[in-house]
């Protein structure tokens, strides 16, 4: 509940302050702080296999956290990718990425909304009507060209787009990146534990670093369609 004491324009300025507090501390904290070390290959992996059965849940876990403290989201599906291989590890990463975006959008439209909303002059206005109107396609648009993914989840939260809009888009729109680099990184991690390096010239090795390099065209090729330069 808003305090009565202070007027709305105050408790709005409030919240952005907390939020920005948020943002500074989850930044400082990852790369000061023994926290960053929570999310290191070696770490992490550590404690995902002393979860045992609950490991997909603690990756899980451990994944939508480091989403909200701007943890890199590629070293950490880089890291599911390793553990669980290319096709369980894609599971959990895009579970992972979905709760932690889902999360850091939340913590933008709680924290940040009231604020942005007091700021949007006539002409932002309807740029944030327009994205309130298309904001599936908006987020599968900025998703599918790799707009940097934990400040997209948090500023998406400032705009007026629905969460059911912002959750559709970004599970469409990580989909195929998301596969492609853990179907990657598996592979590629299963011949370097088996040891088998006959599999190097393997159709999955092949195949996967297809998808690898076609994913770096993905950006280029959606902007193309939308006749942007």
């Amino acid at each position: 509940m808003k305090p009565t004491s202070i007027s709305e324009k105050n408790w709005a300025r409030f919240k952005i302050i907390i939020l920005a507090l948020f943002v500074v501390l989850a930044l400082l904290s990852i790369r000061f702080t023994r926290v960053g070390e929570l999310f290191s290959p070696g770490v992490l992996r550590t404690y995902v296999d002393a979860a045992g059965l609950w490991a997909p849940l603690a990756f899980i876990l451990f994944y939508s956290t480091g989403v909200c403290l701007f943890v890199p989201g590629t070293l950490l599906t880089g890291i599911g990718a390793a553990i669980f291989g290319p096709y369980l590890g894609f599971v959990y990463v895009w579970l992972g990425a979905m709760v932690g975006s889902s999360a850091a959008f939340f913590i933008g439209r709680t924290l940040g909304r009231d604020f942005a909303a007091s700021l949007v002059g006539e002409r932002l206005k309807r740029f944030d009507e327009a994205i309130a109107r298309n904001g599936f396609a908006a987020v599968l648009y900025l998703r599918l060209i790799y707009f940097p993914f934990s400040v997209m989840n948090f500023g998406m939260g400032l705009t007026a787009v629905r969460f059911l809009d912002y959750f559709l888009g970004t599970a469409l729109g990580i989909l195929a990146g998301t596969f492609i680099f853990t179907f990657f990184i598996g592979n590629l991690v299963e011949i370097w534990t088996t040891g088998n390096w006959g599999q190097l010239i393997s159709y999955k090795v092949f195949f996967s670093i297809a998808l690898f390099v076609l994913s770096l065209f993905i950006p280029k090729a959606v902007k193309k369609i939308r006749g942007e330069p």
